[in-house]
């Protein structure tokens, strides 16, 4: 499942990408809470376009509660991610992808954190990017907190 988290912004001027590990497809345009697990570093044609790696909260699914790092997954889900990322701009023309490796859940945290004050001071009082459903009780959320909200868009790999 793919999606961003609403009210960020990352380098590349997108909201912050997140891959949600589920053993369930997700409808898209749902909103899910997530904990980031890790962050694959990677860089494109546009510059730095990381994705991080979350798994629903466990007050949604026990399924991933032993899961604090990316390293907690089965490797082969890993190595099909990374894959997938390495290669799926293979066929647009001009279009390249340069992995530079996984990092654990603090700094998709701090990924997080970052992306979120940097939408602040390019948009400050706006809301563009944040579905109603996450609206409720946001402003109370201290930034640092160890769970996002992630508004899915589409699945991949069903």
């Amino acid at each position: 499942n793919y999606g961003f988290v609403p009210d960020t912004l990352c380098g590349d001027g997108d909201p912050a990408d997140v891959l949600v590990v589920t053993p369930y497809p997700l409808q898209p345009g749902s909103v899910i809470r997530v904990r980031p697990v890790g962050v694959l570093v990677m860089e494109d044609d546009g510059g730095q376009d990381s994705k991080i790696l979350g798994v629903p909260v466990k007050k949604l699914t026990n399924y991933y509660d032993d899961v604090e790092e990316y390293t907690d997954l089965p490797k082969g889900l890993i190595n099909k991610i990374q894959h997938y990322f390495e290669h799926y701009k293979d066929l647009e023309p001009g279009k390249w992808v340069k992995i530079k490796g996984w990092e654990g859940a603090e700094a998709a945290r701090k990924e997080l954190v970052e992306s979120v004050e940097r939408a602040k001071k390019v948009r400050p009082g706006e809301n563009r990017t944040r579905p109603v459903a996450w609206q409720e009780g946001a402003a109370e959320r201290p930034v640092d907190a160890g769970d996002w909200g992630v508004s899915v868009h589409r699945r991949c790999g069903r």
